[in-house]
């Protein structure tokens, strides 16, 4: 049910880039958007991760009407809404900042404005009874789907810890697979995002997380990302949106309204509230001041940019596209960094 950050070419359709400079390029509009509420809907795409679920939350205490923008959020499995925008058929789409950089790589005119959160604890390594840390890795086997957020998660893991690629075997499976694969005794882990790693930590008994997104803060951004065109013609409406999510990311955070918050983002995926907290805590959301700060030029992790250079060159290594993609050019730092 958690969303599925593919890194894989497959699902990108897509898309024209411009610039190379180190600012992305936004066409400049013959008219200015007028920022009142607009007659024609702005269409978003989202789908199941917390921090694109919390959108729920905006919609269903009036945060957007509120704000006097008509905004028309559409529901859908996460590969398909991908499609969809490289299709041109969404305003915008929610999307790791590795997949903006996969749909990039087409040509799709996206990019992002904005991040809602990062992942804090929900993209896992889980090990056998007997392995603690990732140092204990080398010279096992450890299935992962190639390609995609967590094998980037794990590829991350083994740099920290000086180990090879080469001095452990990847066992390529289908992640929703990875519970079965685990209880292999060829299998010594798995890299794998929630809620599947509860599954495959009950799947092998005496198994643990030895690693998470939690110790890699920054590593893997869950993105609002945009059509260049459309941005160029409704930037007041965009950053009206932008203030939403920040009152929706207080919403959430503030214990009044917290309980009140997570029963709607647990109600529209269908999970029992008490169950659906922990993934809201393994997602970290982030208001508009963090986004400040993360859409502040830098090479770590603290930086969308510094992160997003970093799966650029993962996603070129593992063959995910052929062309790095000009980074810069996908991230738009002006809505954020002007908002008081």
């Amino acid at each position: 049910m958690i969303k599925k950050a593919c890194l894989s070419a497959s699902i990108c359709c897509a898309i024209f880039l411009s610039g190379c400079d180190n600012t992305a390029k936004i066409p400049e509009p013959s008219d200015k958007a007028q920022g009142s509420l607009n007659t024609k809907p702005i269409t978003i795409g989202y789908s199941d991760w917390p921090g694109w679920v919390a959108w729920q939350v905006a919609i269903e205490k009036g945060f957007l009407k509120e704000a006097g923008v008509n905004v028309d959020f559409k529901w859908f499995d996460y590969s398909a809404s991908i499609n969809a925008f490289s299709a041109n058929q969404l305003d915008a789409v929610s999307v790791s900042n590795g997949d903006n950089l996969v749909i990039a790589s087409g040509g799709t005119k996206g990019i992002m404005i904005m991040a809602t959160d990062y992942s804090a604890g929900n993209d896992v390594i889980i090990a056998k009874n007997g392995i603690n840390s990732v140092a204990d890795l080398k010279g096992k086997s450890i299935a992962v789907e190639k390609g995609l957020v967590d094998h980037l998660l794990l590829a991350t893991a083994l740099d920290d810890a000086k180990i090879p690629a080469s001095d452990v075997t990847l066992v390529n499976s289908m992640t929703n697979e990875l519970p079965q694969v685990f209880n292999s005794p060829d299998v010594a882990a798995v890299a794998v995002w929630q809620p599947v790693a509860n599954q495959a930590l009950k799947a092998v008994a005496g198994s643990k997380i030895i690693y998470s997104s939690k110790d890699k803060p920054g590593l893997i951004y869950d993105t609002l990302t945009v059509n260049m065109t459309h941005l160029s013609t409704h930037k007041e409406e965009w950053k009206k949106i932008i203030q939403v999510w920040d009152k929706t990311v207080k919403f959430i955070n503030d214990p009044a309204t917290h309980d009140e918050a997570v029963k709607i983002m647990a109600n529209k995926v269908g999970v029992d509230p008490k169950a659906y907290e922990q993934f809201i805590g393994g997602t970290h959301l982030l208001d508009l001041e963090a986004n400040k700060k993360a859409f502040t030029k830098g090479t770590g992790f603290d930086s969308i940019y510094g992160s997003s250079y970093h799966v650029n060159e993962f996603n070129f290594k593992n063959g995910v596209y052929t062309n790095k993609v000009d980074v810069d050019g996908v991230i738009y730092p002006e809505l954020v960094s002007t908002l008081p």
